[in-house]
């Protein structure tokens, strides 16, 4: 059984994925499982997955049989999964080689249940995105986020059923606030082990979208009033903004 099981759920991603795969394929720690979500009712891409993949033994995929978005087919992984560790990853992000086996023993000698690590953000130019907190509580995560969803790794039992909610968006900022609620920190690893392709087609970079769904997750997960909800927004807005600069 593997220690740890890597989420990737996959949409459309034909010119990332196989760059994705390698660089957890290459890691130096290499007890892992992947379990790749196809989640496309049109098929074609999945004749080229199973190209790329060829049969690997590490990799499982998980086919859906509707899109369901990228949260949803998280849990879906998740429930699939036998590592006692969860690792997620976008389809169209990637890895450095060290990633794993740094970051993996960073939490099992503290015996940590949360952590996360820097990571480059890429979109033409590479743009360094680093935690100011070597320790992140429910109350920072309220108004500043800081957790790139590629960089985290969970202990599965901390995991309730449906991590998850079913956001085009801030889905994962949605899940940390489940997991620090419950008076779990998430802990940075201050290295950049992570490449975050940023690209303007993505919904990660609908505005309108994001604002939306921010508001979503006060008022309909964390159930706060409309007031309460509209300045928790604006703060997390204002600290988004000023990590650009």
């Amino acid at each position: 059984m593997a220690l740890v099981s890597v989420i990737i759920p996959y949409f459309r991603k034909r010119s990332f994925i196989e760059r994705t795969l390698t660089s957890v394929l290459n890691q130096t720690f290499q007890d892992f499982e992947i379990i790749l979500i196809y989640d496309d009712e049109n098929k074609d891409d999945l004749v080229f997955l199973k190209k790329v993949i060829n049969d690997n033994p590490k990799i499982k995929i998980i086919e859906n049989e509707k899109n369901l978005g990228a949260g949803l087919s998280r849990n879906r992984g998740i429930e699939k999964s036998l590592g006692s560790i969860i690792a997620f990853l976008d389809a169209d992000d990637s890895w450095f080689p060290q990633r794993l086996e740094k970051q993996i023993k960073f939490m099992l000698e503290n015996n940590y249940k949360f952590t996360f690590c820097n990571y480059k953000k890429k979109n033409g130019k590479e743009i360094n995105v680093n935690s100011k907190k070597n320790k992140v509580s429910y109350k920072d995560l309220l108004t500043d986020c800081e957790i790139g969803l590629s960089t985290v790794f969970l202990k599965k039992s901390e995991i309730n059923k449906d991590l998850f909610p079913p956001l085009k968006t801030k889905e994962d900022f949605t899940a940390w606030l489940k997991i620090t609620k419950k008076n779990i920190h998430a802990f940075n690893f201050p290295e950049y082990l992570v490449d975050w392709n940023y690209s303007k087609k993505s919904l990660s970079s609908n505005l309108k979208q994001k604002i939306f769904d921010g508001y979503r997750v006060y008022n309909t997960y964390l159930k706060f009033n409309v007031i309460k909800s509209l300045y928790y927004l604006l703060l997390l807005s204002l600290n988004s903004i000023k990590r650009k600069f």
